[in-house]
């Protein structure tokens, strides 16, 4: 199975990334084909500032090896190194009606957060569809909000396929329902964009003031309170076996304790959890070079699959001559 899934290089990486879209890729190195790229590219339209894309590129790459990323058994590479997707993007863009983006709801959500309004957030679908259908990817791990981009990225293939024949395969999106939206400290989907996250790697201190400021009822010390609709257990059961939730939930059952212990408990199962992949970023962040060999070497494999496809587009397209 070829499994595609990409990332913004936009931010410091946080537990949405880790749990909606980056541990569905380590886990599935085993079994599946998988293809993970930096998609700075659509970075762009939230970071303006060239010199901090850059960085924030090559954190994500230090993040990702840290986190799991096997390049041995992952296709592993930054979006820009394969220029063939913005070609791709052109020639998707002549058979996308303007009813497909004028419906999209991540564009209509961004602009009401106070995202500047432009054609690269208003296209950003096509280029999403660009990048999974360049590499005839079969399944795209997503959470709920991006499942209309997939959608958009299926009609706009059979569009193609109509209309040049059996060019490019329908990818499938999977959701887990579990973890399909990680909920950010204000309840809302944790987001960058939102400014609602709770980062992976960083300080210790400001890890925990970012905890503490999670938005809770006001339920008393000397009350039961409820879990199901509370924004602490919803992340905590994130990181918690069968076991530990259960314990969690006759915590919240029983008087005595407030959401300042439940958000200490959760700071300590979250850097608990995270500790050995510090570890192994601190390694990966002495030897940047290596981390650049690693992505050029992704590239140079991932450019061959691109270069390929193209050939076929072109010549249907006509732009081959």
């Amino acid at each position: 199975m070829k499994v595609f899934a990409g990332i913004q290089p936009s931010g410091d990486l946080h537990i949405g990334n880790y749990f909606g879209s980056i541990k569905k890729m380590i886990d599935r190195q085993e079994s599946d084909d998988v293809y993970a790229f930096l998609a700075n590219y659509h970075a762009m339209t939230t970071v303006t500032d060239g010199q901090r894309l850059s960085e924030l590129t090559m954190q994500a790459a230090t993040d990702f090896l840290a986190l799991g990323i096997n390049p041995e058994k992952t296709m592993f590479w930054v979006q820009s190194d394969v220029k063939e997707v913005l070609e791709l993007y052109w020639v998707l863009s002549q058979l996308t009606p303007m009813g497909f983006l004028e419906r999209a709801h991540s564009y209509k959500d961004k602009v009401a957060k106070g995202i500047s309004a432009n054609h690269s957030l208003f296209s950003y679908p096509v280029l999403m569809a660009a990048d999974i259908l360049l590499f005839d990817s079969e399944v795209v791990p997503v959470g709920k909000d991006q499942i209309q981009h997939l959608e958009i990225a299926r009609d706009i293939a059979v569009r193609f396929n109509n209309e040049y024949g059996d060019i490019f395969h329908l990818p499938e999106y999977q959701v887990d329902d579990e973890v399909a939206t990680v909920p950010g400290i204000d309840g809302a989907k944790m987001s960058k964009s939102y400014g609602n996250t709770i980062n992976i790697f960083g300080e210790e201190k400001s890890i925990q003031k970012t905890i503490k400021k999670i938005v809770t009822d006001t339920t008393a010390l000397d009350e039961p309170k409820e879990y199901e609709s509370c924004n602490i257990y919803a992340l905590a059961k994130l990181f918690l076996d069968k076991n530990g939730l259960e314990a969690f939930e006759e915590r919240y059952r029983t008087p005595g304790e407030g959401y300042g212990h439940f958000k200490l408990y959760l700071h300590d199962v979250m850097w608990e959890y995270f500790r050995p992949y510090r570890e192994k970023r601190e390694y990966y962040a002495a030897h940047q070079d290596e981390v650049r060999d690693i992505l050029k070497a992704g590239a140079l494999k991932a450019r061959a699959i691109a270069q390929e496809k193209m050939e076929t587009v072109r010549s249907k397209t006509g732009i081959a001559y």
